[in-house]
C-alpha cells in the first residue's frame, strides 16, 4: 500500500480551547489509485490533507497510529526530511492557486526553484524542464508564461501552474485539495483530463478532495465520505454512488440537483436539516446523532461500529444496512 494512515487526529487551538478538527481516520491509496476525500465545507477533508503533508498550522497537534508512505512513516520523519520529501515524493496541489503562488516572484522563478532543490540540477536543466512542464499541463507560449507573475494569469492557468509545480519532480502521491474550485465548467474537464493523464503516465497514488459529487464521479476509484472530522463511509466508487449505506451520504447524494428538478411541478432540491455539530468536544456518539432521520437510542450512547454492507462498503452506523436500494439514475 502506498499510503496508510490509522487513527488519524488533528486538534486545533480556538480560544484557549481544543477544536478536534479529524477525529481518528484511517485512509488507503495504492499505487496508481485516486481516493476521493468528499463531504460538505467544514469538515475537516483540508486539514486532512495538511496532516497527510505534515504542514500544520501552528499549535495544531497531531496524532496517529499509523502515518505511512510506503515504509517512511511520516509522523517520525524531522522538519528537514518532511522537507527534502515533500515536492519529491508527495506533493499537493493547493484549492488557492492566487495564495499558494508568491506573487513577487515569476513563474519561472518558482518552477525552477522547486526543481533545483529536490534534484541538485543546473539553471539550464531546470529551464528546460519548467518549459516541458508547463506544455504539459496544457500552457502555450511556454517560455513567455516563466516570465510572468501569478497576477498576470487567469485563475485556471494559474491551476495548471501549480499542477505543473506539483508534478516537477515525479511524487509517488499528489493530493489535491478542490483543484476546480471556481474553475468553469470547460476548464474544470481539462484539469481533470491533465490529472488523471498524469497518474496514468507516472502510476501515481492520488487523495483528491472535493465537495463535488460529479467530480467524485469521474475521478474516484473509491470513495472516503466524511463528516465533523470522521469518515462515515468508504467504499469503491459505484457502491457509494449508486448504493449509499450511511444516513448522512444518502442526503448528500439525494442533495444533488437532477435535470427534473429544473421543472415547474418537479419535486424540491432535498436539504439536511439542522447544523454540524461543535467540535470543541470530543464525543463518541455518531456524529451525525441530531440530523438522522433514521436515529434510535442506541446512536446517542454506544459510538458507532464499523461495519462491511453487502455491497462492500465500509460504514459507522447503527442502522441494520442489510437491505440497500440503489440511488436512481
Amino acid at each position: 500500500m502506498l499510503l496508510q494512515v490509522r487513527g488519524l487526529h488533528v486538534n486545533l487551538p480556538d480560544q484557549g480551547e481544543r477544536l478536534h478538527a479529524v477525529r481518528g481516520i484511517d485512509l488507503d491509496v495504492a499505487e496508481g489509485e485516486t481516493l476521493c476525500l468528499v463531504g460538505e465545507s467544514g469538515c475537516g477533508k483540508s486539514m486532512t490533507a495538511l496532516a497527510l503533508m505534515q504542514l500544520l498550522p501552528r499549535g495544531a497537534q497531531l496524532r496517529s497510529d499509523r502515518l505511512h508512505l510506503g515504509e517512511t512513516d511520516l509522523s517520525a520523519l524531522p522538519e528537514r526530511k518532511l522537507s527534502q520529501l515533500r515536492g519529491r515524493r508527495m506533493s499537493m496541489i493547493f484549492q488557492e492557486p492566487m495564495t499558494a503562488l508568491n506573487p513577487v516572484f515569476t513563474i519561472g522563478d518558482q518552477l525552477r526553484t522547486v526543481y533545483r532543490r529536490h534534484t541538485g540540477a543546473s539553471a539550464r536543466e531546470a529551464q528546460a524542464r519548467a518549459i516541458e512542464m508547463l506544455e504539459s499541463v496544457g500552457l502555450t507560449n511556454a517560455s513567455l508564461r516563466l516570465g510572468q507573475y501569478p497576477h498576470q494569469l487567469s485563475g485556471g492557468l494559474r491551476q495548471r501552474v501549480l499542477i505543473a509545480m506539483a508534478l516537477m519532480c515525479e511524487p509517488e502521491m499528489l493530493i489535491c485539495d478542490e483543484p476546480t474550485t471556481a474553475l468553469d465548467v470547460t476548464t474544470q474537464a481539462q484539469i481533470l483530463r491533465i490529472l488523471k493523464d498524469a497518474q496514468t503516465a507516472r502510476k501515481m497514488g492520488m487523495v483528491f478532495i472535493t465537495h463535488d459529487l460529479g467530480v467524485v464521479a469521474r475521478v474516484a476509484d473509491r470513495v472516503a465520505v466524511m463528516y465533523a472530522g470522521r469518515i462515515v463511509e468508504q467504499g469503491d466508487r459505484a457502491s457509494v454512488l449508486r448504493t449509499p449505506a450511511h444516513p448522512y451520504t444518502k442526503g448528500l447524494i439525494a442533495s444533488v440537483p437532477r435535470p427534473e428538478g429544473a421543472q415547474p411541478g418537479t419535486r424540491r432540491l432535498a436539504s439536511i436539516p439542522g447544523n454540524v455539530p461543535a467540535f470543541h468536544r470530543e464525543d463518541a456518539r455518531c456524529p451525525f446523532l441530531s440530523r438522522c432521520p433514521a436515529r434510535m437510542d442506541v446512536c446517542g450512547a454506544v459510538p458507532p461500529p464499523l461495519r462491511q454492507v453487502p455491497t462492500g462498503q465500509v460504514v459507522s452506523c447503527h442502522l441494520s444496512l442489510d437491505l440497500l436500494e440503489p440511488v436512481p439514475a
